[in-house]
């Protein structure tokens, strides 16, 4: 198989330093504001983003040490499928965060509503917008029966491992 490498463009600082305590989901995160620092090489690329609310952030799990194909999610009692779950430890550790873009101060982006932990590296960003992203879901598989309490968990700012 051939490798495939990537090297970050920039660095997320959020005011979560370890998983433990930090929200699953941007949707727990909301208000939670944090910085993204663009590396210099990278800056020019940052034209016309500021027309957008809301990006896709991607990064890598840098935390993240071995997967399981079965894993316990957060607020589950039961095995799931790896792949059938937004755990983190995956075989190729790579998340994907949608958030608030509240200003850019070349070479630094301001935003809101992150979920993840400060040190982070960023591979890429993607403009939301919601012609293209928002797709109604006519399924959504065992989660189905745990939006209220992964909801009421993040109102009641309960988070991972707590």
């Amino acid at each position: 198989m051939k490798t495939i490498a990537y090297r970050p463009i920039g660095i997320i600082h959020s005011p979560f330093k370890t998983p433990t305590g930090s929200p699953i989901q941007p949707s727990a995160a909301e208000g939670t504001e944090a910085r993204v620092e663009i590396y210099a090489e990278f800056a020019e690329g940052l034209q016309d983003l500021a027309g957008f609310s809301h990006i896709f952030l991607i990064y890598h799990f840098h935390l993240s040490k071995r997967f399981a194909l079965k894993v316990k999610p957060f607020l589950d009692d039961q095995q799931r499928g790896l792949f059938a779950t937004r755990a983190p430890s995956r075989p190729n550790p790579i998340g994907i965060s949608v958030v608030r873009l509240m200003k850019i101060e070349s070479p630094d982006l301001y935003i809101q509503n992150v979920d993840v932990i400060d040190g982070t590296p960023l591979l890429d960003i993607k403009p939301y917008v919601p012609a293209f992203d928002v797709h109604s879901a006519d399924k959504i598989g065992w989660i189905e029966n745990k939006t209220s309490q992964i909801k009421e968990a993040a109102d009641d700012g309960r988070f991972i491992d707590d």
